[in-house]
């Protein structure tokens, strides 16, 4: 009677809601190494980049007119929009694939997947948490590189305006502004990426083949992006869109690609999400 009494005033007492808090789940994150190896990556990636151009001299567009690449030394904000233009396309879409895919997969193979279950945490409440650190770490590494190529840049270049390559400039704090729409945006832009290795993640328990998938897969997006023989149909891809934020950083910004991109990944984003809990939620957890 004392048993059935306890398991009553247990289940009593049970809230969803508190089981695997976010807070948890990010401590748990922060503290493995492959957080910390990524985020001295991309802390490194502007000392490489400011060493490349000490050793090779200023920039040079090499006879195809000014590019923003040639303007890389003119101020530190110059610095972090060249930081952001050369690893948007692959080198942020490793920590965006890393934080989302390794998540659950991680779990079933170290066969602790079904034990969390078992404490007992919902299946949604455990994909809600991995999900919104996964994403938050995302946008972490996202910020992180600009704000210290921004600091590496200043004290290389100085604190100055944002020299456009179409001509005129950008004042320092307009172009803040600017460069925090430029970290939203390739944020946004990522987020079918999160959503690939995401989905990957709930369907294997081999957290390099979730990992792997995703970044194989934008890549084969980027790769569909460039045969110009698909014309419109290139509109419907993710990739077409991923550095529509340099009409963000023109004296008179235009926002329609922006917007055209933000509304394609954002799509292609929740259909994925959706799929991953939808799939999750039936499958046989057995690791």
């Amino acid at each position: 009677m004392s048993t059935l009494v306890e398991r009553t005033e247990a289940a009593s007492g049970y809230r969803a809601g508190r089981t695997l808090p976010v807070r948890v789940e990010l401590v748990r994150q922060l503290k493995r190494r492959r957080t910390l190896v990524m985020g001295g990556i991309l802390t490194a990636l502007p000392f490489v980049l400011l060493i490349a151009f000490a050793v090779g001299g200023e920039p040079d567009g090499g006879g195809n007119g000014v590019t923003l690449m040639d303007t890389a030394t003119a101020s530190g904000a110059n610095f972090a929009a060249v930081n952001l233009f050369v690893s948007a396309g692959f080198l942020l879409v490793i920590p965006v694939a890393l934080f989302c895919g390794d998540t659950v997969a991680s779990e079933a193979g170290w066969s602790s997947l079904r034990y969390l279950l078992a404490a007992p945490v919902p299946r949604t409440r455990l994909l809600w948490s991995k999900l919104v650190v996964g994403l938050g770490l995302s946008l972490a590494a996202m910020i992180l590189l600009p704000v210290a190529a921004l600091a590496v840049g200043t004290v290389a270049y100085g604190w100055g305006s944002l020299e456009i390559p179409t001509g005129g400039s950008l004042a320092p704090g307009t172009a803040a502004q600017r460069l925090v729409v430029v970290v939203v945006f390739v944020f946004v832009s990522q987020l079918v990426t999160a959503g690939l290795a995401f989905w990957l993640s709930t369907k294997t328990d081999a957290a390099l083949g979730a990992v792997g998938g995703a970044v194989g897969l934008t890549i084969v997006g980027n790769v569909l992006d460039a045969v110009t023989a698909l014309g419109d149909w290139r509109h419907f891809l993710p990739a077409h869109w991923q550095f529509a934020w340099v009409d963000a950083i023109q004296p008179h910004p235009e926002w329609s690609g922006m917007i055209q991109g933000t509304a394609v990944s954002i799509t292609y984003a929740v259909v994925l999400f959706a799929l991953a809990f939808r799939g999750f939620a039936h499958k046989d957890v057995v690791s």
